[in-house]
């Protein structure tokens, strides 16, 4: 199967997109001072159910953007 070249770009900013914003929100996460994500200086449910999000999300953005990769690699040979 070959991917468009619009098609490669959009899976490849997605994976970048999933990284920037996955990454921020961790880091926010980790320092969260509200409550949520730490009690008494214990994790809680919070934090442990929003840092497996970020861990799939992260999976998910990288193979998202390889994909892309292969597919703008793929048509750089092509052409």
């Amino acid at each position: 199967m070959k991917l468009s070249r619009p098609v490669s770009w959009f899976l490849l900013a997605f994976g970048v997109w999933s990284w920037v914003i996955w990454v921020t929100f961790v880091k926010n996460l980790v320092k969260d001072s509200s409550g949520l994500a730490f009690d008494r200086g214990h994790p809680t449910a919070y934090f442990w159910v929003h840092l497996l999000l970020a861990v799939v999300s992260f999976v998910l953005g990288t193979v998202i953007g390889g994909i892309g990769l292969r597919g703008l690699r793929a048509l750089r040979r092509t052409s």
